[in-house]
């Protein structure tokens, strides 16, 4: 199961008791913003995506959507989401707990600037019931991203 993956990542850190587990879903925004008795736009949801023959996961925050005109030309392609029954072979996270933590060799991470405005955003940690507390500065050092990107609007934007 990926949390007990992620959950070993994390005791290499010395973090793996900050993981919070539910007893109910945290699979959606909504959800996990419920679990968590927090705004949705505190979520870092992680979409995935096919960028040419690599797997891109990029965290963004609860309350924006992919804008495809930036994510075309941050990627000089159109967006294309993995599909559901791919997540979990390719990335090592199944869907409602995909995270940037503890994922397969040659996927990629990429954190969104619609996080920057928050001082602690909510991951989930691989499964469909759970979450940590990080900030900007811990997201970036356990995510391993490759680098902050520029592609979502929010879903109130035209």
């Amino acid at each position: 199961m990926s949390i007990e993956k992620v959950k070993k990542y994390f005791e290499g850190y010395g973090i793996a008791d900050r993981i919070l587990i539910f007893d109910v879903s945290s699979a959606t925004v909504e959800l996990a913003a419920k679990a968590l008795g927090c705004e949705e736009s505190r979520i870092a949801k992680t979409i995935s995506f096919h960028v040419g023959d690599r797997v891109a996961l990029i965290v963004t925050a609860g309350d924006v959507k992919i804008d495809n005109a930036k994510y075309k030309a941050r990627f000089a392609q159109k967006a294309k989401m993995l599909a559901y029954e791919e997540a979990e072979d390719l990335i090592g996270h199944a869907v409602g707990g995909v995270c940037p933590f503890a994922v397969n060799d040659g996927v990629d991470v990429y954190l969104d600037e619609s996080l920057k405005r928050f001082k602690t955003v909510y991951p989930a940690c691989g499964s469909s019931n759970s979450a940590i507390e990080m900030t900007m500065e811990e997201l970036e050092k356990y995510s391993g991203y490759k680098c902050w990107v520029d592609v979502c609007k929010l879903k109130t934007e035209a």
